[in-house]
């Protein structure tokens, strides 16, 4: 008890701020400490008294609803529906009625909504007249729950308690405020005053300090601060009526506080302040309880016996009903506007000037901004002499009818809300409530309302005729004498009085004297209006409550709707209006944003593309040909969807035009020897700037020259130059559309070259004709022209896809142009097309002495047969000397026994391929371009396995595999002075193991399990990390679904919620543990460990791809459910999201909500979710592999945003919109661990190395051999990544090491492919070296490791390289060697290299470490095969006689003639399959072998393909570890 007054006695000094001439203890303004016992009683927020048990449906919250209670709209119809215009029998005042609505604003404040928000709806009855006049059925008013205590409501021990926001205290908070806060915002402190607007009559206008209630009009849908003053309660401004009241009581304070400064000049604005909210309050505690409630209850108020410290004054929810409804009754559907001289005042409305003010249009409304004193005045006057409605159970229809409604709704029905409002507060029946206060409860309908018996027969029958299950609001209203509600309002003020410490007849509490307290009774309101109005007390009546006979100013008529203006019908509010379009357009955009980002990169590879030719050209530079002065400049006409091209045209002196490009590289040559007479065509329009040369066996030439005075000068050097050559000229003109519609454009000549070889073809093999297509042509000339279409050398030459001056060509073409007139006809073609498709070995090889029997004398010179042979090599870029083709001519001529002979006949010639018939016989002439549906007996694959005896064995799935290699070939491979290597011999001889045929269901069952063996480890990874985002995903969803704490969010976007909050949480734990598949030190680290076998590290880069599409995925699920929220969040009023996002929105009222562009752009989450999708569509777009590999650089400058997309991500859930931040859950231990990591490498990075040597390789290749940093320890197949600072840039590209373990220096072959590497090589080019007088440094990160250093786990390893892809194999290789020479142990027992490339001269430097690998081999550990696939195809003459050269070569000098080296090549691509197959046969013991290819996608997708294929069969495994390049 002391440590409560202490606390008292200290605030009040604290709030009266110690003042001397505040000698009383200072009443809280928000209701604290009034009951030094019971502190909260009657605070704000402090909770209603129920007097009665909860009467909810489940006894704990849950409201009655139909069918239990009758439809609250059908319940009002019947009780509150009847005309109005009757009085008050007690002729009670509309001033009364008002007055009373400002005291129970006073004391009073459940209009806050509860939350989470719950809605009793009301449900119109179809066909209702004011609500659903179209009788749809379908009209729902909502009816939002008010605030409750949400301790309460949790079981049926503590039911739902609802709570009250304002004091419950007659202590004038509806003047001043609730709080203290609240308070000072209404003050101006100066002389104690209460602010005010211009003129000083009025409070001043909200400007959003205060928060004041804005609803909008429902009248006029305006909304705003415009209008609403600043009160003491929120809701005062809610009609003209009560903000009048509002407005006399602030007069009211004003008034006393300009008295007081009179009297007492020297007081401060807090003294003075004080002293008038005293006498305020007291004025006010006096006029409702010995003056309002008698007036309006018509029972006196017993007599004050002092402060009663056990009672509890607490407001009870039957009070809370009772009042408001009995007050309703009695509001009347408008009041008039008088002077003090009793003359009425119109006011102006729709329907003309009216002298009443129509309740129905003055909600919130906001035509009060800049009200006179007068408008305030003489709307009291007229309240205090017009008598009110009777107090019965109808109420006006400004009520029932169009009283404001919430949400979008402009209006609703007062009686059926608080119908709805008494079961939301759980109000006991009709009958206990009569029975809790001492009356007699209800035993028969017909006591109930003896002058309404018709109406209680209505009621009666809603309640199943159940008089217990009659709800206290009907009951009560029903009443004759209304004694139920006059019981509880007398009950409920009495004990207000009697339980509050600083009512102001207490005398203990030192407020007043005895005689102050006599002059606040005999203080009456007349009193009051009288001070702060214009009247004076003779133009009043006494008792301004109650009005009657020969008082002043009495009332025309008793006013009924019927003579006032209309209400404003209901409308519907559409938050969303308007925004459709809008909405529409950000989804657009939004999706847009991966589109707009490959724009954005494929300009940006354009120009990188652009610049990389350049740097190409200017490589170029140095062999580029000038063109001569003498050539003639024009545009050459391609047709009419090919853009034209600059040429230049020189008149050779052989009857040859040539027609060159701006390098001087010859385009296209036009011969007219064959041409007796020349035809130029020249356009009549246009400029006359075009000519056609026409060229019968050939596409035409059109040019187009800048003007026709450049067109004569050329035309007149070609008149000169035909006539000095003999030839005559046809000229012609027409117009420029009719020329190049003459003209045969190259496409055409394609077209018929196209059906000319269609239809050679299928007359030699015998084809339906219509499979090789019609000719169809614009006219008869074309078609003329396709039938004696004749093949020129260049059509020749590309038809065998050779060049044009090739010696092949040049031999062939002479031999086939049987009449000598430079091109070859239908027929010729014919006739040398059959011998290769259909002749024997014999035929053929007799062409082909034909061929190069130059001087036709039937012998076959050594040069001739020299000149063959290199004419044979040119497909495979001159790869040998002419020395070496000389040594291949004579080794043949010696091996058949001609070493004396310089001539052979075609019988000599014949019996040197005598031992490659089957080849000779095999071999076509391969023709460019020709359908597959032609093409018989061609195989595009080589095998280096014999398979003999295969009928009995071969696997259906492999098919008949053409051989490559005979018997001799065995010999061939045994090295001189060797015993040879049973592996070798086993290779290509029959199988020793039996094979299983298997149906298909067995392979695919085997398939399946051979899968899950070579990728179990992956398998369970991503098994695991799916598992563990799912159930994020499904621990949030259920969460927010069911488990969550009731914001009422999930009530209000199920959907939206569950998809965005799942998939968040998926994002961040992704987003998080992404960064551990970048730590390449500790990924290097670990693969050397035990984790090696549970994890796949060497699978870090493509788990690393697969996370990131999975956190794609989920971040448009993300952006899908939020767009969802949005909407959802744009069209929920703002009493709803008030409850979902307290910190951001308060709910003032005004129930508009956040336009959708305001989520989007002017919250944190929404700024920063759309800067996050715009960096995702950035980040993905370069980093797909072909923006990677166009523009590394944009991909390292992007992928390097992700620093600022974990930044946004933090600050996107850091503002705790929805939920708590929860990122940093998921994201500190992955973020230190790759910060550590991160740091590894960048302590790396700053080492300078020096390079050692410098050295540019055949085909683009630069060879680095630099420092080995000291502790730089690594394994063959490891790959480092390296940055050169001197070409401006700190990008660091990934290339793997070439060098071995055990050298002492490191070294790199890196191919200039793209803009980084072509620089690369121009800075360590001679030239550059010579201007920059040293070696450029570099900087290195790593060494990683990756699968290709694990082929020293198997027995026998395959390796595959392609291309640029055999680096990690050159330092395999060398290590291989070395451990062996040192007798190094080793589990790897055989390994067999496979290198394909174009030609052998694409990596030179390779074949070097190949030869040093075959020297230093002795236990013959390496097995090496080499493919050439820079040929025609397989059986073409030219790749079957280089065939037979390479095997003789091999055969006499045991090595290679193309590569010089003993290991085997071979022309075309590898087979695998085969391959494959016979190491099953060649290591039996073996169980499980390993693969390792790196090369270009295809060759690895094929490496894949037929380890699959092979692991359908239940022999050895093939584990298949592969990188593209």
């Amino acid at each position: 008890m002391m440590l409560s007054l202490t606390m008292v006695l200290l605030m009040s000094w604290t709030l009266g701020g110690a003042q001397k001439n505040i000698p009383w203890e200072v009443q809280r303004y928000d209701g604290w400490y009034n009951n030094l016992q019971h502190h909260s009683r009657g605070s704000v927020g402090s909770r209603l008294l129920r007097l009665l048990p909860a009467n909810y449906a489940d006894g704990v919250y849950q409201a009655l609803q139909e069918p239990h209670v009758p439809n609250a709209r059908q319940l009002s119809n019947t009780v509150a529906r009847g005309p109005s215009g009757l009085p008050s029998k007690k002729n009670t005042t509309v001033l009364a009625v008002f007055f009373g609505f400002h005291v129970l604003s006073d004391i009073l404040g459940t209009e806050k909504p509860g939350c989470p928000a719950e809605f009793l709806n009301i449900h119109i009855p179809k066909g209702d007249p004011v609500f659903d006049p179209a009788g749809t059925g379908d009209v729902v008013l909502p009816f939002q729950r008010i605030h409750w205590a949400l301790e309460t409501g949790q079981s049926p021990n503590s039911p739902r308690e609802q709570t009250n926001e304002v004091t419950g205290w007659l202590d004038g908070s509806s003047i001043y405020g609730p709080s203290h806060s609240w308070s000072d915002a209404l003050r101006n402190f100066s002389n104690g005053r209460l602010a005010s607007g211009p003129g000083g009559h009025v409070p001043r206008e909200t400007d959003g300090k205060v928060p004041m209630w804005k609803a909008l009009d429902p009248s006029t849908g305006q909304g705003g601060p415009r209008g609403i003053y600043d009160l003491g309660n929120a809701w005062g401004n809610e009609n003209l009526f009560l903000q009048a009241m509002s407005i006399a009581w602030f007069r009211y304070h004003n008034y006393l506080a300009a008295e007081l400064a009179k009297d007492h000049p020297r007081w401060s604005d807090e003294d003075i302040f004080q002293h008038a909210r005293k006498r305020v309050i007291a004025t006010f505690q006096s006029i409702v309880l010995y003056e309002w409630l008698p007036a309006l209850l018509g029972t006196p108020v017993q007599n004050y016996t002092g402060y009663q410290q056990h009672m509890d004054p607490s407001l009870s929810p039957e009070f809370v009903a009772a009042a408001r409804i009995f007050l309703a009754t009695m509001v009347p559907p408008g009041a008039y506007k008088r002077d003090p001289k009793c003359h009425l005042r119109n006011v102006s409305s729709s329907g003309g000037p009216f002298p009443v003010v129509r309740l129905c249009n003055s909600y919130w409304s906001r035509e009060s901004t800049g009200m006179q004193q007068e408008d305030v005045d003489d709307l009291l006057l007229g309240m205090s002499s017009q008598i009110a409605e009777r107090e019965d159970s109808i109420v006006v229809e400004d009520l029932q009818d169009y009283w404001y409604g919430p949400l979008k709704y402009s209006r609703t029905d007062y009686v059926a809300s608080w119908l709805q409002r008494g079961r939301d507060l759980g109000l006991p029946t009709y009958s206990q409530a009569r029975e809790r206060f001492g009356l007699e409860p209800l035993q028969d309908w017909a006591n109930l309302a003896p002058h309404s018996q018709q109406k209680v027969l209505e009621v009666a029958a809603l309640y199943a005729n159940s008089t217990a299950r009659l709800e206290l609001i009907p009951g009560g209203m029903l009443e004759d004498d209304s004694s139920l509600f006059s019981t509880i309002i007398l009950d409920q003020f009495v004990r207000l009085r009697d339980g509050d410490r600083f009512w102001f007849e207490n005398t203990k509490n030192g407020l007043f004297t005895a005689k102050e307290v006599e002059e606040i009774r005999s203080t009456t309101f007349r009193d009051v209006l009288v001070a702060v109005t214009y009247s004076q007390q003779a133009e009043l009546q006494n008792s301004v409550f109650v009005w009657s006979n020969g008082d002043p100013c009495p009332q025309p008529q008793q006013l009924t709707a019927q003579l006032l203006a209309n209400c404003t019908p209901m409308t519907m509010l559409d938050y969303f209006e308007g925004s459709g379009a809008g909405f529409g357009i950000i989804i657009i955009v939004l999706c847009c944003l991966p589109l707009v980002s490959l724009f954005v990169a494929w300009i940006i590879a354009i120009l990188r593309e652009r610049d990389f030719k350049k740097l190409q050209k200017q490589k170029k530079a140095s062999v580029r040909r000038e063109v001569t002065g003498e050539a003639v400049q024009a545009m050459e006409w391609h047709g009419p969807k090919t853009d034209s091209s600059l040429v230049y045209i020189q008149l050779q002196a052989d009857k040859v035009l040539k027609v060159l490009d701006g390098r001087g590289l010859v385009l296209r040559c036009v011969s007219l020897k064959a041409q007796q007479k020349v035809e130029v065509i020249l356009s009549s329009n246009k400029g006359n700037k075009a000519l056609l040369l026409k060229s019968p066996k050939e596409y035409d030439l059109v040019l187009f020259f800048s003007e026709e005075a450049e067109r004569s000068s050329f035309f007149g050097k070609l008149q000169n130059y035909l006539k000095t050559s003999c030839l005559e000229l046809h000229v012609s003109e027409m117009k420029e559309q009719s020329l190049l519609k003459r003209a045969v454009t190259q496409e055409q000549r394609r077209q018929i070259l196209e059906t000319f070889f269609r239809h050679l073809f299928a007359q030699m093999l015998d084809i339906d004709k219509t499979d090789a297509g019609e000719l169809n042509f614009e006219s008869s000339q074309k078609a003329k022209e396709s039938l004696t279409c004749e093949l020129s050398r260049a059509e020749f030459a590309e038809a065998l896809g050779l060049k044009a001056n090739s010696m092949f060509v040049d031999s062939m073409f002479s031999l086939a142009d049987k009449d000598g007139n430079g091109y070859i006809s239908f027929r010729e073609f014919l006739d040398i097309l059959v011998v290769f498709m259909k002749g024997s070995s014999e035929e053929k090889s007799k062409l082909m002495f034909r061929m190069y029997d130059i001087d036709e004398n039937g012998f076959l010179s050594k040069e001739e047969f020299l000149r063959m042979l290199r004419s044979f090599i040119e497909i495979s870029n001159n790869c040998l000397s002419r020395e070496q083709a000389e040594q291949v001519t004579e080794s043949m001529f010696h091996v058949s026994g001609f070493q004396d002979r310089d001539e052979l006949t075609w019988e000599d010639f014949h019996y040197m391929l005598r031992d490659h018939d089957n080849e000779l016989r095999l071999t076509q002439l391969c023709i460019k371009g020709v359908p597959e549906v032609f093409k018989q007996n061609v195989h595009n694959r080589v095998s280096f396995i014999k398979k003999e005896a295969i009928s009995n064995r071969e696997d259906p799935n492999l098919g008949v595999m053409a051989h490559c290699m005979d018997r001799e070939g065995l010999e061939l491979r045994k090295r001189p002075g060797r015993k040879a290597n049973q592996y070798q011999l086993h290779l290509y001889t029959e199988a020793q193991r039996k094979k299983y045929q298997q149906n298909r269901v067995q392979q695919k069952i085997q398939e399946f399990k051979r899968f899950i063996e070579n990728y179990r480890r992956h398998i369970v990874c991503v098994v695991l990390f799916s598992a563990i985002t799912t159930g994020l995903f499904v621990e949030r969803a259920y969460y927010y679904a069911f488990a969550s704490p009731s914001t009422g969010i999930t009530q209000t976007t199920f959907v939206g919620i569950i998809i965005s909050r799942g998939s968040a949480a998926c994002i961040s734990f992704m987003y998080s543990y992404i960064l551990l598949t970048m730590c390449r030190n500790l990924i290097t680290i670990l693969r050397e460990t035990f984790l090696n076998c549970y994890i796949p590290f060497d699978a870090a880069v493509d788990f690393h791809r697969w996370i990131a599409m999975a956190a794609l995925i989920f971040s448009v699920l993300h952006t899908a459910g939020h767009l969802v929220n949005v909407y959802i969040f744009s069209v929920t009023p703002l009493s709803v999201l008030s409850c979902l996002f307290s910190s951001v929105f308060m709910n003032d009222g005004s129930q508009l909500p956040q336009k959708y562009y305001w989520w989007f752009f002017q919250t944190i989450p929404g700024m920063t979710g759309v800067l996050l999708l715009i960096l995702l569509a950035v980040m993905y777009v370069f980093a797909t592999h072909h923006f990677r590999r166009v523009s590394f650089q944009a991909f390292w400058i992007t992928h390097h945003l992700y620093v600022l997309l974990y930044v946004l991500v933090i600050i996107h859930g850091s503002y705790a919109l929805i939920q708590q931040p929860r990122f940093h859950i998921y994201f500190i231990i992955p973020a230190l661990i790759y910060g550590a990591d991160k740091l590894l490498s960048l302590s790396r990075k700053k080492v300078e190395i020096s390079v050692l040597k410098a050295e540019l390789l055949p085909s683009g290749v630069t060879h680095l051999r630099f420092q080995r940093p000291q502790d730089f320890d690594y394994k063959s197949g490891q790959w480092v990544r390296i940055a050169c600072m001197a070409l401006g840039t700190t990008e660091y590209h990934p290339f793997t090491l070439t060098s071995a373990p055990h050298e002492d220096t490191l070294s790199l072959h890196i191919r200039a492919v793209g803009p980084w590497t072509t620089r690369l090589r121009e800075l360590y080019s001679p030239e550059s070296l010579a201007l920059i007088g040293k070696l450029p440094k570099l900087y290195l990160d790593g060494p990683f490791g990756e699968g290709h250093q694990e082929w020293h786990k198997f027995e026998v390893s395959v390796l595959v390289g392609g291309g640029i892809g055999v680096t990690p194999f050159a330092s395999i290789l060398k290590d291989l060697v070395f451990k062996s020479s040192i007798n190094s142990k080793l589990m790897c027992k055989k390994i067999y290299f496979i290198w394909v490339t174009r030609t052998q001269r694409q990596f030179e430097w390779l074949a070097d470490i190949i030869r040093e690998v075959e020297e230093a081999d002795r236990n013959e550990l390496v097995s090496v095969h080499i493919y050439i696939t820079q040929l025609a195809e397989k059986f073409d003459l030219r790749t079957t006689m280089l065939y037979i050269c390479e095997r003789h070569f091999q055969k006499v000098l045991n090595k290679s003639l193309f590569t010089g080296l003993r290991s085997i090549t071979h022309f075309g691509r590898p087979p695998f399959v085969p391959f494959f197959d016979s190491l099953q046969e060649v290591h039996p013991e073996v169980h499980k072998i390993g693969v390792f290819s790196c090369g270009p996608p295809g060759m690895t997708k094929s490496v894949e393909k037929a380890c699959q294929q092979l692991n359908k069969k239940d022999q050895a495994y093939f584990a298949h570890h592969y990188e593209n390049f």
